[in-house]
């Protein structure tokens, strides 16, 4: 199952998003990070966790998760819309924090 852009796209937001709202974006990246060299091997571990996972979880997003860690760019695009989303956070954060002061 292939992702469109516009799918590849949504799903790398919607990641993103909640990693931030989550507040794990240094774990994040540094999972992501180590995970580049691997990424043939981190994506085989998926698929073999597929049957597992999908017999617990909604198996569409998770065959999303696994197209989307079946090409090493996508990390890379991956970690950029964290560290941008991250600096959102981070801007609003401090606005807020002038406006009340």
């Amino acid at each position: 199952m292939g992702l469109t852009d516009l799918e590849k796209e949504e799903l790398i937001k919607k990641i993103a998003e909640r990693v931030v709202s989550l507040r794990l974006t240094p774990v994040a990246i540094v999972l992501l990070e180590s995970a580049k060299p691997l990424s043939f091997a981190f994506n085989q571990l998926l698929v073999f966790f597929q049957p597992i996972v999908t017999s617990v979880v909604n198996p569409l997003p998770y065959e999303k998760l696994v197209s989307l860690f079946e090409e090493r760019d996508n990390i890379e695009l991956l970690i950029k819309e964290i560290e941008k989303r991250e600096d959102e956070y981070e801007r609003e954060r401090r606005n807020k924090k002038n406006i009340s002061h």
